[in-house]
């Protein structure tokens, strides 16, 4: 009995680490928002019910502590990775709004971001949500766990390590995502530009008005006006951006036999 018990705890150990590395940078689950002693006993909860599913595998008789730590790193990392691909949306839309906040003279309205427990502009975390609902709207979250169940069924535990890290695709991704930033902050940055040119115009001809006292007043109004204005187009771009991610993950999580085996040979 002592001897079944045994060989099921490893295996299960490490899918409850593979499930773990989500909670580290997935949307909502990495929120402090979400109390940090109720994520180990939801780990388990969800490893409990994805264990059953998994392929049978025995560990070697020779495995010590030592050789399990690699595994566990391995591990994690296949979940930390698919979570923060599907983070990456989410932290370009906060990035347009600081584009656009420190644009319209917002840089020093700062409120907290229980998502990453740390201070960020107003207009990046209006941004944020707008983006975080399109990702719970189309099932982001649910996508997130099928591709890391999906993961089980092509690579066993340990059959990854750092070195098999999907690098350029992250990067790949990161860098879309600032592109991402920018175009969603272009309507607001052209129409500020073109405010400052006319202040710049009226303060050269007529310097008998004081265009600083109405300068920030109407730099705010218009690109708030702005920002309403493309909201829609915003949210329809970033909803591609987020369908377009949770492919690119869906795609490694059926390639990760592959890429693993590579890493054999």
């Amino acid at each position: 009995m002592s001897q079944i018990v045994l060989s099921n705890l490893v295996p299960f150990v490490l899918v409850a680490f593979r499930l773990a590395g989500l909670f580290i940078a997935t949307p909502l689950l990495s929120s402090t928002m979400v109390p940090l002693r109720l994520k180990p006993f939801i780990v388990l909860a969800l490893a409990c019910a994805v264990y059953p599913l998994t392929p049978a595998w025995v560990p070697p008789a020779s495995m010590t502590i030592v050789s399990l730590v690699p595994m566990i790193v391995g591990e994690a990392l296949i979940g930390f990775v698919i979570g923060l691909l599907a983070s990456l949306p989410l932290i370009a839309a906060e990035t347009c709004g600081v584009i656009v906040g420190q644009q319209m003279g917002f840089g020093l309205a700062k409120v907290y971001n229980p998502e990453y427990d740390a201070e960020t502009d107003v207009l990046g975390q209006g941004l944020f949500f707008v983006v975080f609902g399109a990702f719970l709207a189309m099932g982001g979250l649910e996508s997130v766990f099928r591709s890391l169940v999906a993961t089980f069924e092509r690579i066993g535990p340990g059959g990854i390590g750092i070195s098999q890290a999907p690098l350029e695709t992250l990067v790949a991704v990161a860098a879309s995502g600032l592109e991402l930033a920018v175009r969603m902050s272009l309507p607001v940055v052209a129409a500020i530009l073109l405010l400052v040119v006319v202040f710049a115009v009226i303060a050269k001809t007529m310097p008998a008005i004081n265009i600083m006292s109405v300068g920030f007043t109407v730099k705010v109004l218009a690109g708030i006006a702005v920002l309403a204005i493309a909201l829609p187009t915003i949210a329809r771009v970033a909803g591609d951006e987020t369908g377009e991610v949770l492919r690119i993950i869906d795609n490694w999580a059926h390639s990760l036999g592959q890429v693993a085996g590579k890493g054999r040979i």
